[in-house]
């Protein structure tokens, strides 16, 4: 029996949907953090853990992966050579790499017009017209994914080092925030030199749950943020009647807060990135292309 795997790897998780040449899910699994920047090694692991798994959960031998070709849509893999670097390594019979955004645009408006914002652990935008897509941002928290939730994180943690320090006014989020590193700005600092985005990302619901109840350092925090999320809205250059899909984990938090003619273009989703990337791998080695060559 042929099948076909859909794998969304983020900064958090990575997912994989085991499903039939038609694009039919059978199961899903999921496993750590899979951004390929971030850590190669780890990521590679992690996703072979959710596919096996994802062949378990369907009652098949997990040893099935290396005959079962898959499209990945992965953090980190718009930037350098690490795209190529992975598919070097993966045990699947064929691999098609794409980014994490790439396939959120897929599974959100499928295969026509649409745009999508991804706000989660990192931020990323797309949009897609006469199906050509063109990418803005995903260029990973120390330099760019302005307003995702590993940026979020690290401006709390230096708002409360400001304000440790009387720089700026100290505020009931960041007395929280320094009472979890034990008052200590040491354990801060310490804990930035292993923390990955991830790491950082936890603390971006809480700074959102502060900002509404009215904390000074959370608003100023988020009010940067949507800034920053309605600048790159902005570059996408949306037009009236475009469908616009916000999608991660921050998705719901900022759709509110957006002006009325961002919001005015919302819709919902078609499905989320990992039916994006089963139907990019139905497309590319499912039923679609076997029919494709046939005729």
């Amino acid at each position: 029996m042929d099948f076909i795997l859909g794998i969304d790897g983020g900064g958090t998780s990575c997912r994989a949907a085991l499903a039939m040449p038609d694009g039919r899910v059978l199961a899903r699994a999921s496993s750590g953090a899979a951004n390929i920047r971030t850590d190669l090694t780890n990521a590679r692991t992690h996703i072979v853990e959710a596919a096996q798994r994802a062949f378990t959960e369907a009652g098949h031998d997990p040893g099935l992966v290396a005959r079962t070709p898959a499209v990945l849509g992965l953090a980190g893999a718009n930037v350098g050579t690490y795209r190529q670097q992975l598919q070097a390594i993966l045990p699947f019979r064929e691999s098609q790499v794409e980014s994490d955004a790439e396939i959120a645009l897929e599974g959100a408006v499928g295969s026509g017009d649409g745009a999508i914002a991804v706000l989660g652990t990192g931020s990323a935008y797309r949009v897609r017209r006469g199906g050509v897509s063109r990418p803005i941002g995903g260029w990973g928290f120390q330099v760019g994914d302005q307003a995702s939730g590993a940026r979020i994180g690290r401006d709390l943690l230096e708002q409360t080092l400001l304000a440790y320090d009387g720089i700026c006014e100290a505020s009931p989020l960041t007395r929280e925030i320094m009472a979890v590193f034990r008052d200590n700005p040491e354990d801060v600092v310490e804990f930035t030199v292993a923390a990955k985005p991830g790491d950082y990302g936890g603390f971006a619901p809480k700074v959102f749950e502060h900002a509404a109840q009215g904390d000074a350092v959370a608003r100023h925090i988020v009010s940067k943020a949507v800034a920053d999320v309605e600048a790159a809205l902005g570059a996408l250059d949306l037009r009236d009647g475009d469908v616009l899909c916000l999608l991660g984990g921050l998705a719901g938090l900022y759709a509110p807060l957006l002006a009325p003619r961002y919001r005015a273009l919302l819709g919902q989703p078609q499905g989320d990135a990992l039916s994006g990337a089963v139907r990019m791998a139905a497309r590319f080695f499912g039923t679609a292309a076997a029919e494709a060559v046939d005729g």
